[in-house]
């Protein structure tokens, strides 16, 4: 059984606000047992999801991509958290339900080269998964479709951008939140009884939220000398995305060039 003075420790957790989020410690640890016994199962199912949709990187739209399961001890310090953020959403969290509130105990990574190619994986993974309104869960225990074979898109897609970026996603499509400095797409796929997250990011972007997560999240969101730190380089990461764009703009630019010279000098040598 897992100590909780040490948990709490470890994960920057304050007695008071343990307290205040409504949830025993005993309870907490039956949902860290449940976890635990099917963790294996759930990584087998992330590695057949992406053997089945994502193995083929061309055909997905993408540059490459990874997955993982939710760490257990990270599960519990976020239904802590959420249980404090939201408590009448989260009020009915147990050991029995946790999977169903959790949508990402399955996570994958999607990788773009250039941030405007969202738009390739977008249009893959809404034609290979249904993607109907009507289905989109909105209450997490009543909404919860119980049929492990029926797979579909749970929540309406979604795009963080950093205030300032390029207008580059289509509102049409996905729901664009602006939140100053997180840039990342978000599917939640209902997979095989468990929901699946899809997060879309360039390389770039990946490794400003690797740091980031690393030294700040969740952890020292309160400290300005570290925050400071991490917006230098999200900004960074946006400038070299722009310049990879860019830089791809000035490629195709100059292939069109050479294209039309060579049809020039085909027409010169034809004509004589």
């Amino acid at each position: 059984m897992l100590d909780q003075e040490t948990f709490l420790k470890e994960h920057y957790i304050d007695p008071k606000e343990f307290r205040a989020c409504g949830i025993s410690w005993e309870e907490l640890c039956a949902i860290y047992d449940s976890y635990v016994s099917i963790e294996d199962h759930l990584r087998d199912l992330g590695k057949e999801f992406v053997d089945a949709y994502l193995y083929d990187i061309e055909k997905a739209g993408i540059h490459s991509y990874r997955y993982r399961t939710k760490d257990p001890e990270h599960l519990l310090e976020k239904i802590i958290r959420k249980r404090s953020e939201d408590p009448e959403r989260f009020a009915d969290i147990d050991r029995y339900n946790y999977h169903k509130y959790m949508t990402d105990l399955i996570g994958i990574r999607v990788f773009f080269l250039y941030r405007e190619d969202w738009i390739y994986f977008h249009r893959y993974i809404t034609s290979v998964f249904e993607n109907d309104p009507r289905l989109y869960v909105a209450d997490r225990i009543a909404d919860f479709d119980d049929d492990p074979e029926h797979f579909y898109i749970a929540e309406r897609p979604k795009v963080y951008r950093r205030n300032g970026d390029t207008r580059i996603y289509d509102d049409t499509l996905i729901d664009i939140k602006s939140d100053g400095i997180y840039r990342s797409l978000h599917y939640i796929i209902k997979y095989r009884g468990y929901y699946v997250e899809i997060q879309g990011r360039t390389l770039f972007e990946e490794g400003w939220s690797e740091i980031d997560h690393d030294i700040v999240y969740p952890y020292f969101k309160d400290d300005m000398m570290l925050k400071d730190f991490s917006t230098l380089l999200n900004r960074l990461s946006g400038m070299a995305d722009e310049m990879s764009s860019y830089f791809r703009r000035m490629r195709d630019e100059r292939r069109s060039i050479e294209e039309q010279i060579e049809q020039l000098k085909e027409g010169d040598l034809h004509n004589d």
